[in-house]
């Protein structure tokens, strides 16, 4: 294990392009390597609130087929992970807590009637605490879902739910939204705007809890260092701010996306495509090198990475 954290080590400094001028920023941390990142594509991560249990996906190749799991503080590290009781049969994705860690908000494609056995399109489900487990997931209603998809559910401590569409009134493509909750009732929609969507995609955000920054994953802009990177957008004087590439060592020349904060405000943590496919290795490869390296844990698959929040923020991108 030592030898494979020196590896990962030496790769990640190698393969990514350097930080901007000035940028001091910390190197990317694997999220429990072999149990949590591991040879299988695992993508979002969210913490309960006291840090004793972690939700994510592991999903199939191709996204065929998509389950949430549940892994528990065991020591230093994570326990083996479960996928949860009302997951495992239909698609689902993108797990993220209330503000106080009673709700656990995710998508779907699901039926949206309980009784029904047909998928659906992607909707915005929530379960909550009851005693030791979950309640039955619940769709929520229109506004928020419609009949097309929504995607990655994000939310701030006044209960504004932040999420992904593709709808009438946005950028072209999936854009950011967010509905206000007032009175316990969710209001219409509003898009971010240009400041922060564009024609190319919008799919995953993560508001701070004070709505003061949004990070998000965007694909197809110019200044993009890979498949899809992390950009940030911050809320000043009542209205979003040009977003900004994050830039390395968070994005890399693969595909970054799925980011989220602690609830301590500790880490951010997101998922990442890095792998040892990233770059032309020095010699060329024999079947038996090729099959060895489809089995470590960096295959270019995703995995969880995270760094310090502060040091992210304090650096800027």
């Amino acid at each position: 294990m030592k030898c494979g954290h020196a590896r990962l080590a030496l790769f990640v400094s190698s393969v990514l392009p350097a930080a901007p001028l000035g940028a001091q920023r910390a190197q990317p941390e694997l999220v429990g390597p072999g149990v949590i990142s591991t040879s299988a594509d695992e993508l979002n991560f969210t913490l309960s609130k006291d840090g004793g249990e972690v939700y994510f996906t592991l999903n199939a190749p191709d996204s065929r087929f998509a389950a949430m799991m549940v892994s528990r503080r065991s020591g230093n590290g994570w326990s083996k992970p479960e996928v949860v009781p009302f997951s495992g049969r239909f698609n689902d994705y993108d797990p993220v807590f209330s503000p106080d860690g009673s709700r656990l908000f995710f998508i779907s494609n699901r039926p949206r009637e309980p009784s029904g056995t047909r998928p659906g399109d992607f909707d915005i489900f929530f379960v909550d605490r009851q005693g030791g487990g979950w309640s039955e997931p619940q769709r929520l209603p229109s506004p928020i879902n419609s009949d097309q998809d929504e995607y990655y559910p994000s939310v701030a401590s006044d209960g504004t739910l932040y999420f992904s569409a593709n709808r009438a009134g946005g950028q072209g493509g999936f854009d950011l939204w967010r509905s206000r909750l007032q009175n316990g009732t969710y209001l219409a929609p509003e898009n971010l705007g240009p400041a922060v969507n564009a024609r190319g995609g919008e799919i995953d955000s993560w508001v701070a809890p004070d709505q003061s920054f949004i990070i998000f994953a965007s694909y197809g802009r110019p200044d993009e260092l890979g498949r899809g990177d992390l950009y940030i957008s911050h809320f000043r004087d009542g209205a979003w701010m040009p977003a900004q590439n994050l830039g390395a060592p968070i994005n890399s020349t693969a595909r970054e996306y799925c980011p989220i904060g602690s609830p301590d405000g500790q880490w951010f943590y997101w998922t990442s495509k890095r792998g040892v496919f990233d770059e032309p290795p020095a010699q060329p490869l024999k079947r038996a090198d090729v099959l060895q390296r489809l089995a470590e844990v960096l295959n270019g698959q995703g995995n969880i990475y995270r760094v310090p929040l502060e040091d992210l923020l304090r650096a800027g991108p």
